[in-house]
Order: C-alpha cells, then sequence, then structure tokens
C-alpha cells in the first residue's frame, strides 16, 4: 500500500509541474499567414460569375 501512495504522489508531482504554469503568450502577429486566397490567373483575364455553379455541377 505504501507503493501505491508513492506512485500517486510522484502522478501528483508530475502534474503539478506540467500544469502548474501558464503557457508561454503567443503574439497576435504570429498566429496570422496573409497570403492571396486565390492565385490569379493571368493568362485568362477573364471572370465567370458562375463560376460556383459550372464546379459545384449545378447543385
Amino acid at each position: 500500500m505504501g507503493q501505491n501512495r508513492e506512485s500517486v504522489d510522484a502522478a501528483q508531482t508530475r502534474r503539478r509541474l506540467r500544469f502548474s504554469k501558464l503557457p508561454e503568450r503567443v503574439r497576435l502577429e504570429d498566429t496570422v499567414e496573409e497570403r492571396p486566397a486565390v492565385t490569379h490567373h493571368s493568362a485568362s483575364h477573364s471572370h465567370n460569375p458562375d463560376w460556383w455553379l459550372i464546379r459545384m455541377g449545378g447543385v
């Protein structure tokens, strides 16, 4: 029974060391990635407003 108590104490100690402090702050600049949503296809120079309808098969 003493060994079981020691293993519980060791587990509590590990948890306390792991969760006793908050994680480091993450800067807002590090959470944002900026890139174009759609690559521009300069060869066609065309715009099709019904692209979604054609692409989705008229669902």
